[in-house]
């Protein structure tokens, strides 16, 4: 079945490592055999990984990219994930990080990176708590109490 891809104009992907920008209008491209396709949205630059959840989806994007160098993208994924559910009490997230594992090891990169997207919004959201529930106002009260 062909990956139907439905492109804004002057949207970047990747397919099989190759940056490709569409034109200036709407695009469709039907992809007829499997490819290694990311979005432009999905692809993180390296100095983006500054979470500790954007620091598992790193090595897996890379490992979907460019599969001549996975084994050393294997070993910081091991290392990132494992750090990462050494902190983590929530049973869905850790059986969602179990999951991603298990598709890492079973080479399919694609769907593992669809599971760091949902460990990646529960720490935006664990984190977004945090910075909502601290105010600079809050921090003063206390200096001064």
């Amino acid at each position: 079945m062909p990956l139907k891809l439905s492109l804004k104009p002057g949207e970047k992907f990747v397919v099989n490592g190759a940056v490709i920008q569409n034109g200036d209008r709407r695009g469709v491209l039907l992809l007829q055999n499997k490819a290694s396709v990311l979005r432009e949205k999905d692809i993180m630059q390296p100095h983006e990984a500054d979470t500790p959840a954007k620091r598992i989806y790193f090595p897996v994007m890379m490992m979907y990219l460019d599969p001549s160098d996975i084994s050393a993208q294997y070993e910081e994924f091991v290392v990132k994930m494992t750090e990462f559910m050494s902190v983590i009490k929530n049973p869905d997230i850790l059986k969602e990080c179990i999951s991603c594992s298990k598709d890492v090891m079973a080479g399919q990169y694609y769907k593992a990176l669809t599971r760091c997207r949902n460990i990646m919004s529960y720490e935006e959201e664990r984190l977004g708590h945090v910075h909502q529930g601290v105010s600079a106002d809050s921090t003063s009260d206390r200096e001064s109490a």
